[in-house]
């Protein structure tokens, strides 16, 4: 029998060129469940139209968002009990079976529930593989290769608005619709992966013999459901709705479920409880919920200056934001090696936080019409080196302060914590922006109309009768407003004199949201000062020696 189509026995250990093999597939399956957090960003502007349904367009993204968490801690304490090759597998099979129907739908509500099935699966997909990791590498070169799965992790977030843009630019590619291949272009990568892992990945096969939390399940799924609902259409319902509120309620009621429900369940539980008495583990789960804000915040605002107030299109944008690809290579290979090579951790949520938080201010500091470009592309860069320094350290902390049989559970709670901090910081960050942006740019005209040289130009026939001009001049007529900069795709084709209060508002309302962000990167900075000061040790390696009494 060939030892590479048997399971591996427990205790043996993949060749090297085993573990790359089965690393490609790893990456490849990473690589597309975070870029489908992005890609659909710059074409859902296109699909609505296509489908006619651009009123439902928020649920595309909100289906992916909400299955994808829910997911993620499933994923975890299920490939504990079954092991991870099977839950790997068929998260890459769910994946693909709703890539394929995304690309093939004829409505938005067909693509939401498209969406919802792509979350499904790619919440394994992230989660597990590092998990996997953990499996088959060695503690002294685990950080190095994770290290490598985070850079694609980055890379990939960044690259989806670019080929989303692309595909949705284009008219039709081998006689389909350019964006369907949004969706499309996820079936060869994927099979790719399946292949990969279904030929290489072999380990120890695994049954063991628990009850499965079910009220844990849904519990979690009550909580979080609601809770990232209101998170994504808060600004259009008003966060003080009928709608939010209910949203609130149910999340409240559905942490409470939850804790109760663990507690009961104890070592069966989902996400045990008796994990957060380990300091790493509760320091670290808390980090990666403020860093999840921090990065996708960044990830928004920076794109959100580039095309509100330079003028840039989504594609433009998301080039411009490859600096920060440079950033978190740099940041996360080099934290990976060093702590393959020492084994100390701490010092790169501590050096990490402090970077984000510096970049934070020089953001909400620097940044304003007339800025050049390269001063945005040199924050990205640094952005990016300060998430490097945080994630894979904070995630490699997570996986080895719990016992070797909660390994599914350390990994995914991380990956869970920090997407629960996405979402939440997106939101809110969006959602301060156009209200801060309303009264700011508000004030602006107000200030330009007791300008002499605003008002000439404002008043000469020749503007006001340019085409290009008509919806700067119902912005005029309506005010600023929530609603009135739901659409500004007319910004930057209008009279470039007669929009500077709007933009210039655009520029001090990111200021604003950037420095509120380094507040809480700056707590991060002080938390991650209490995070253990020891070297890491491998549970599973601690697991094989004599226990000594102490």
């Amino acid at each position: 029998m060939s030892k590479t189509a048997s399971p591996r026995l427990p205790g043996e250990v993949l060749t090297h060129r085993q573990t790359i093999t089965v690393m490609v597939g790893l990456m490849l399956g990473m690589f597309l469940s975070s870029l489908d957090q992005t890609i659909v960003s710059t074409s859902i502007y296109t699909i609505a139209n296509d489908l006619d349904g651009l009123s439902l367009q928020a649920w595309a993204t909100t289906a992916y968002l909400i299955t994808s968490t829910v997911s993620t801690p499933l994923y975890g304490k299920l490939s504990d009990i079954f092991g991870r090759r099977p839950l790997y597998l068929a998260a890459i099979l769910i994946f693909l079976a709703g890539s394929l129907y995304a690309g093939s739908v004829h409505s938005m509500t067909e693509l939401a529930v498209a969406r919802g099935i792509q979350g499904m699966g790619a919440g394994g997909l992230l989660a597990l593989a590092l998990t996997i990791i953990g499996d088959i590498v060695a503690l002294k070169d685990r950080a190095k290769f994770q290290g490598y799965f985070m850079s694609v992790f980055g890379i990939s977030s960044v690259l989806g608005p670019v080929i989303g843009g692309a595909f949705a630019g284009s008219a039709n590619i081998l006689g389909f619709d350019g964006w369907r291949w949004v969706f499309f272009i996820n079936i060869p990568i994927g099979l790719a992966a399946l292949a990969v892992v279904f030929l290489y990945l072999h380990l120890p096969a695994k049954h063991l013999k628990q009850k499965i939390d079910y009220w844990g399940a849904a519990a979690i799924t009550l909580a979080i459901v609601p809770l990232l609902l209101v998170a994504e259409q808060g600004r259009t319902w008003g966060w003080t709705s009928a709608e939010a509120f209910l949203c609130y309620g149910l999340g409240a009621v559905g942490i409470i479920a939850f804790l109760l429900a663990e507690k009961r369940a104890g070592d069966y539980a989902l996400i045990p409880l008796r994990l957060f008495r380990n300091a790493t583990f509760g320091l670290s789960s808390l980090l990666n919920f403020i860093i999840g804000v921090g990065m996708f915040g960044a990830i928004a605002m920076l794109p959100m200056y580039l095309q509100l107030v330079k003028g840039l299109t989504p594609t433009e944008a998301g080039l411009m934001m490859i600096t920060f690809t440079v950033g978190i290579l740099t940041g996360s290979i080099t934290a990976g090696r060093t702590i393959s090579a020492s084994g100390t951790y701490r010092i790169f949520p501590i050096l990490g936080t402090a970077v984000l938080t510096a970049a934070a201010v020089v953001m909400g500091l620097s940044l304003g019409v007339d800025t050049p470009l390269w001063v945005p592309g040199a924050i990205a860069v640094f952005f990016g080196l300060g998430l490097g320094f945080c994630m894979q350290p904070l995630t490699l902390a997570m996986q080895v302060s719990v016992p070797a049989k909660d390994m599914g559970v350390g990994t995914s709670s991380a990956a869970f914590f920090r997407s629960m901090g996405g979402a939440v910081g997106t939101a809110v960050f969006i959602s301060m922006l156009f209200s801060l942006a309303a009264d700011k740019i508000a004030a602006g005209m107000k200030a330009a109309a007791q300008n002499a040289d605003y008002l000439k130009v404002l008043k000469d026939p020749a503007v006001a009768a340019d085409p290009a001009n008509a919806q700067l001049y119902e912005f005029f007529k309506n005010g600023a407003s929530n609603d009135s900069l739901n659409d500004t795709s007319w910004l930057h084709t209008a009279n470039a004199s007669l929009t500077r209060p709007i933009t210039e508002g655009f520029a001090q309302s990111i200021d604003a949201v950037m420095l509120t962000a380094a507040v809480l990167t700056g707590v991060a900075f002080l938390i991650s000062f209490a995070l253990p000061n020891k070297k890491l040790t491998d549970p599973k390696a601690a697991a094989k020696e004599p226990v000594a009494a102490h």
